[in-house]
């Protein structure tokens, strides 16, 4: 008798907990983007919103979008430097030239840019696929960044080749360039930030992302139900490459204040891959936490030299870096296939069910 009242009321509470989950997390995503629009830019100061809170969220732009495109759709891609670096020179010659388009359509111009051509390399995916198709890939990221070198129009024939990003204002505050402050350039790239995860998110749970989904799983078996291999997979390469087009120019525009190629060398789509495995493949919520984590590992591993003051040159700092990134990658491909998102995830129905283990 006990363990069937025991069994009706764990029945009865996982009922409970499925009626109100979703009005729950959406309740705490609405508080956290509050809080990140009203309590982070009075409580941080100038160094944590201009120079680590500010580039990882520029940097989560841009690992949803190779999310979406890898994760999601199952399509590997080592080149999403190439397509940042596409929308940072594509937004500063439209900035440059339509003087009177305000930055936020520059911004989103940008990554139409990227995600047109975006889709002229994501052509070869319908018939080839895995390491081929990263080198593929591979070769967009060479190609893109030797032509934007280049060719001087993408510049405006400017005899550095690296043009400073031209200081724009909304709603006459600046948002862009050298003097903005760094309060209304967190401002402007959290508006962008939220935005876009929003659209992600309702992407990924609509018929869009279900189509991608069965392409990730079994390709073949999708194109037997009637899903179109071509259209699917082109529509997640260039939604990815728009991402990571407005990414590329929030970097140039908000953060770095220059256009230069060596901002999205290779380096740079590694380092967003990373940001992928290690927050969680096919998650919105794992392209923020690894994005954070892999920006803020570097700079928590000099604080804890500096802090304890270890004999540690800054070479050697920097090759631990690369053996802490490798084996975190190796980490979880093992342990933990799905990254931070899924550890959030059991801590989170861990803290449901507390203090009952049932």
């Amino acid at each position: 008798m006990f363990y069937r009242e025991a069994g009706i009321f764990k029945t009865t509470y996982a009922a409970d907990q499925a009626l109100f989950r979703i009005p729950i997390d959406r309740l705490f995503v609405a508080a956290v983007i509050v809080a990140a629009f009203v309590v982070v830019p009075l409580v941080a100061n100038e160094y944590w919103l201009g120079s680590i809170i500010m580039p990882a969220l520029i940097l989560s732009i841009a690992a949803l979008g190779l999310n979406i495109l890898t994760g999601y759709c199952g399509q590997v891609s080592l080149g999403t430097g190439a397509f940042m670096a596409a929308g940072a020179y594509m937004a500063y010659k439209i900035a440059t030239n339509l003087t009177w388009m305000p930055i936020p359509l520059v911004i989103i111009l940008g990554g139409l840019c990227a995600a047109s051509i975006g889709l002229a390399f994501g052509l070869p995916s319908l018939r080839i696929k895995g390491f081929y198709l990263a080198v593929t890939t591979l070769a967009a990221q060479f190609f893109l960044l030797w032509l934007f070198q280049k060719v001087p129009w993408f510049v405006n024939n400017s005899a550095s080749g690296v043009p400073t990003a031209p200081p724009r204002a909304v709603f006459g505050e600046l948002v862009t360039g050298a003097e903005a402050t760094p309060e209304a350039r967190y401002l402007f790239v959290l508006a962008f930030t939220v935005i876009l995860a929003l659209i992600a998110g309702n992407l990924v749970r609509g018929r869009i992302g279900r189509t991608w989904m069965a392409i990730r799983d079994m390709d073949i078996a999708a194109e037997l139900i009637g899903i179109r291999p071509l259209h699917t997979k082109l529509s997640a390469f260039a939604i990815s490459s728009f991402y990571c087009g407005v990414s590329g120019a929030l970097w140039s525009f908000c953060y770095i204040n220059t256009v230069e190629s060596s901002a999205f060398d290779i380096f740079r789509s590694f380092m967003i891959l990373f940001m992928v495995i290690v927050g969680g493949l096919g998650s919105v919520l794992g392209s923020f936490l690894g994005a954070f984590f892999i920006f803020l590992l570097p700079i928590a591993l000099n604080n804890v030299v500096t802090t304890f003051g270890l004999p540690i040159a800054t070479e050697t700092i920097t090759h631990i870096e690369f053996m802490v990134f490798g084996g975190l990658i190796v980490f979880f491909l093992i342990v933990e296939p799905h990254g931070l998102a899924r550890l959030w995830q059991i801590v989170k129905e861990k803290l449901r069910l507390w203090p009952f283990p049932y």
